[in-house]
């Protein structure tokens, strides 16, 4: 009999965080084909789901939905779950006592951000409880908490007494992420102009992105920008030098389109020291794109020698040399750095992980 994986898909009918539904399906299919010898994966998926992936041993539907789930589980209510080897790839885990020495039974959870501590106002409220509850749980029951960089790690120990359960295994950019042959026509359709930078971070750091691009002379793309987000961040813009025309602000897309305006940006500039896995920043490594990153924990971590990682006054010099002379040497930096990451060698570390408890 096999030693059985299993995985919380809970986002498998109804996705809350693309890009995290994205990483636990990757992180899936890499556990698959790293799976040791006598081990196997299964998935546990909320009422109403369908999960259609090769190579996944069993599918076990849980009798409730993902939103009864989210109240039942932040009680400790796991009914259906069952034990053994359980990891979920987020806080959305079922976090109740077990005995890990006589039953052989482990629960591991993977936290992406820390957004629900250090910048609460940025998060609906029930959200930040939600999360905050959860890490309570993750206290009392998870034998392992996988954050994705040491910088994280620190931080989650000032915020929650885990010692050594905390373990650091870091994500990657999406399978086959790459820049899609259509990629001039989907730019168009954007209206995005033929030269540009694009900006990562929150509405208050942004004004450093923004300032560093009017410099340049060159127009502003930020993604992933919220419902609602757009004039606030068009005022920063202008702000900072830079007219409204030239900041070009999109909402979340899909990732062959993020592809594409990643795979065209002249550069791209990170500005948020945020505790949170750099996702924007680790898929524009893997497309070469020369990078630019305010200084902070998790850059450091992550980024490392894969782009220039400088401080927030530095930003626009630094901007100006990535467009200029530093271009060349930053995408071959940024290439080099894309290789560390890999949802295969994820997998391999989280096997490793459940082995070692």
């Amino acid at each position: 009999m096999s030693v059985q994986l299993r995985v919380v898909l809970d986002q498998a009918s109804q996705v809350v965080d693309a890009d995290q539904a994205a990483a636990a399906l990757s992180l899936t299919a890499g556990l698959i084909a790293t799976a040791p010898r006598g081990c196997a994966v299964a998935a546990l998926v909320p009422r109403g789901a369908e999960l259609r992936m090769k190579g996944v041993q069993d599918v076990q539907t849980l009798p409730l939905a993902r939103a009864e789930l989210t109240a039942a589980w932040q009680l400790g209510i796991t009914a259906g779950v069952g034990g053994g080897l359980i990891h979920a790839p987020s806080l959305m885990a079922p976090l109740v006592r077990h005995d890990r020495s006589n039953d052989s039974d482990q629960t591991t959870i993977s936290l992406w951000d820390l957004r629900a501590w250090e910048r609460p106002d940025s998060l609906p409220k029930a959200n930040v409880a939600w999360q905050r509850g959860m890490l309570k749980r993750a206290v009392k029951h998870a034998d392992a908490v996988v954050v994705p960089s040491h910088a994280m790690g620190r931080r989650l120990g000032e915020i929650a007494r885990l010692r050594d359960r905390i373990r650091v295994i870091a994500g990657a950019a999406p399978e086959d992420f790459r820049v899609p042959a259509d990629a001039v026509a989907r730019r168009g359709e954007l209206q995005l102009p033929e030269r540009y930078v694009v900006l990562s971070g929150d509405a208050e750091s942004l004004a450093v992105g923004f300032q560093a691009a009017a410099r340049a002379g060159v127009d502003a793309v930020v993604l992933d920008v919220a419902p609602g987000g757009e004039p606030l961040l068009a005022d920063a813009a202008a702000a900072a030098g830079l007219p409204e025309h030239r900041a070009h602000l999109r909402g979340e897309l899909g990732a062959e389109d993020r592809a594409a305006v990643l795979g065209g940006a002249a550069a791209f500039v990170a500005t948020s020291d945020e505790s949170a896995w750099p996702w924007r920043a680790v898929e524009a490594m893997t497309l070469s794109v020369p990078l630019v990153a305010v200084s902070s924990g998790v850059h450091h971590d992550v980024i490392a020698d894969g782009g220039a990682v400088v401080d927030v006054q530095d930003v626009a010099d630094a901007v100006i040399d990535a467009l200029g002379a530093g271009e060349k040497r930053l995408r071959v930096l940024a290439s080099d750095r894309a290789r560390a990451f890999s949802w295969a060698s994820s997998a391999e570390r989280l096997w490793a992980l459940h082995a070692d408890l």
